[in-house]
């Protein structure tokens, strides 16, 4: 089993110091709204990897290249956009910590703010993840989104709800977790919801730790708290 920790939107200040995580977490995911210099943090204090997703709040990180030689933008070179070393699995699969993890940041679109997208835009970068998680031949454990599915724990508001698209994503390459953030619970405790046949989706905003079984079903929520 692997131990993630997962974070959102929120931060918990006593995470940093390594109070309210059971033992140490192997993987660190960030499902964005985030400070780039938290989730930094975070992965000094556990010595762990992480992977992320941008949040409609956090920076416009299109147009960064990864080569051989470290980071480029528009053919020159850039200091790392995202918390320094952690994995963007914006809009591809990635492995980390024995886990295969499928993301697709941001939110629906409603107003001109970054990491923004129609739900026709969400649907052709949803369509792109699909086909990369294919030619790999190993489905991805974790979905790790900003936003939730619509229906499936988003808001009324025009600002979160869900996308569409990504029921026929869960369908097609059956997840064990779609982890999300996104929608605050404000005091409440949002519960963990089935979307697909064989996918739970979870709410992560503040911070959960589960254990997670890779290539398998098998996985347990250990601690959470919603907000900070």
């Amino acid at each position: 089993m692997v131990s993630v920790l997962a974070v959102a939107d929120e931060v918990v200040d006593s995470l940093v110091l390594g109070i309210g995580v059971q033992g140490r977490p192997d993987l660190i995911v960030a499902a964005g709204d985030l400070p780039f210099e938290y989730v930094d943090g975070l992965m000094a204090t556990y010595d762990v990897p992480a992977v992320y997703v941008p949040g409609n709040h956090d920076p416009d990180l299109r147009g960064y290249r990864q080569s051989r030689t470290g980071w480029l933008r528009a053919g020159l070179p850039a200091a790392d956009p995202g918390p320094l070393g952690a994995l963007n699995a914006d809009g591809r699969t990635v492995e980390a910590a024995g886990l295969r993890i499928s993301g697709l940041g941001g939110s629906i679109r409603y107003n001109d703010g970054p990491n923004q997208y129609t739900e026709a835009q969400q649907r052709w970068r949803s369509w792109r993840v699909r086909v990369g998680a294919h030619l790999t031949r190993r489905r991805p454990d974790i979905f790790l989104t900003h936003s939730p599915a619509q229906g499936v724990g988003d808001g009324d508001d025009p600002a979160h709800k869900g996308f569409a698209c990504f029921h026929p994503l869960v369908d097609d390459l059956e997840p064990t977790l779609l982890v999300h953030g996104h929608v605050h619970p404000y005091g409440g405790h949002p519960t963990d919801k089935a979307i697909g046949t064989h996918t739970t989706s979870v709410n992560v905003v503040g911070y959960c730790q589960f254990d997670i079984d890779p290539g398998h079903r098998d996985f347990t929520i250990v601690r959470r708290r919603y907000g900070a």
